[in-house]
């Protein structure tokens, strides 16, 4: 294996924080999720192999089966431990995408990093970039030490578009045999040590009815009336939970929520509306099943359905889950929690209302905790950054977490 450094953390800088150099070369990337992650892999990979570390290329479903389909893939990486051994150990994980800029108000070019009032601004910086490349500007260090035990890399596509690569990835250290210990994912948590969120599951419902002359109503079946009762339905069910709970008061909002946030539907002022669409999504917390409420939603679409081909045999409502990620509930004493503390992340008994893909490690048997650099509220924001002292306070993290691993 090589020992030399590359040239990213030279980059000249007026404030000192290692991993500067790092952190602009993947912020000046354009990652936004429309995009291919390919051009961040490939710097991720590039700088692998200069260690001779081999890693493992898994490409999106739609990259494999879809020749016209933007090219999106994960990476995995392993440095074994000293004495060979490749299972086990610590999974080090974020996502490589970032939301789209557009529409927003910069001071500054949202893909040319900038510092100001020692803060770092750009697209990404808190969310995730600066916690990747941190990781990367450590491993020089990571392969080099006497390792006691293995430390995995896993970095994602699509997670801003509903953990799609998490999904997959997980996937992937199970099919490689890897069976990690624990993992953090580098999540913008000011560097808090995050056991619990809520789960994600976004769903889109298709109304199909029968475009008919507004004077013939009887003709045609109404998609926008039967999506009108679906929505108020789907709003019972939010008014249930906010009222009657369960509730869980370590969340900002203790109980699961639920909304219909995009609909669309209709042609004309005298055209019964042939088609309609209603999205929507609900976060439950751990005393609520998303398979339970699927299945509640599931059963009103039925319901409308009968209904809808009563009127007109062609017409029907079609649900699709678009995503489903697990939430997080990983207990206090848990190796996750006590190495991140150990290593200076910061104990808190808060619960956080976001997803991260932490809930799908969790899910294969994976101890997960999320801490990061950064504050959650900069994400997805116009003028995002990441502040130079929890840049350091993560490096800090990394190295204390590389003395866990070697002592």
């Amino acid at each position: 294996m090589t020992s030399e450094t590359t040239a990213p953390d030279s980059m000249p800088s007026s404030t000192t924080v290692e991993s500067l150099g790092w952190i602009n070369r993947l912020v000046e990337i354009d990652s936004t999720s429309r995009l291919s992650n390919h051009p961040v892999l490939d710097v991720l990979a590039e700088e692998f192999s200069r260690f001779d570390i081999e890693p493992v290329w898994q490409a999106s479903p739609e990259s494999k089966n879809d020749a016209d389909a933007v090219r999106k893939s994960n990476l995995v990486a392993t440095i074994a431990a000293a004495d060979g051994t490749r299972t086990g150990g610590v999974v080090i994980s974020g996502h490589t995408d970032v939301v789209p800029v557009d529409g927003q108000a910069w001071s500054s070019d949202a893909f040319v990093p900038e510092i100001r009032d020692e803060k770092l601004y750009g697209r990404g910086t808190a969310d995730m970039k600066a916690f990747i490349a941190i990781a990367m500007h450590k491993l020089p260090r990571f392969v080099a030490a006497n390792l006691n035990r293995p430390i995995h890399f896993a970095f994602t596509y699509d997670e801003e578009v509903g953990c799609l690569g998490g999904a997959e990835i997980v996937k992937l250290i199970a099919d490689l045999g890897l069976e990690p210990d624990v993992c953090f994912v580098g999540e913008p948590s000011s560097m808090r040590v995050v056991r619990a969120h809520k789960g994600i599951n976004v769903v889109e419902v298709t109304f199909e009815g029968v475009a008919a002359h507004s004077s013939l109503t009887p003709q045609g079946v109404n998609s926008i009336e039967y999506a009108g009762e679906f929505v108020s339905f789907v709003r019972q069910l939010a008014d249930t939970w906010r009222a009657d709970g369960p509730f869980d008061e370590a969340y900002v909002v203790p109980f699961t929520t639920t909304s219909v946030n995009k609909i669309g539907g209709g042609t004309a002022q005298n055209i019964v509306p042939e088609r309609c669409e209603v999205l929507l999504e609900f976060r439950n917390t751990a005393d609520v099943k998303a398979d339970d409420v699927l299945a509640q939603l599931e059963a009103k679409v039925n319901e409308l359905a009968q209904r809808m081909s009563a009127e007109h045999p062609s017409a029907t409502v079609h649900l699709r889950v678009l995503a489903k990620v697990p939430g997080l509930e990983t207990g206090e004493d848990s190796a996750a929690q006590k190495l991140a503390v150990a290593s200076g992340g910061l104990a808190t008994e808060d619960k956080v209302t976001y997803g991260t893909e932490a809930g799908q490690f969790s899910a294969i048997g994976i101890d997960t905790v999320v801490v990061g650099p950064g504050d959650i509220a900069q994400a997805h924001a116009a003028d995002e950054f990441v502040s130079l002292d929890q840049i350091r306070a993560c490096e800090d993290f990394f190295d204390a977490l590389l003395d866990h691993l070697t002592s």
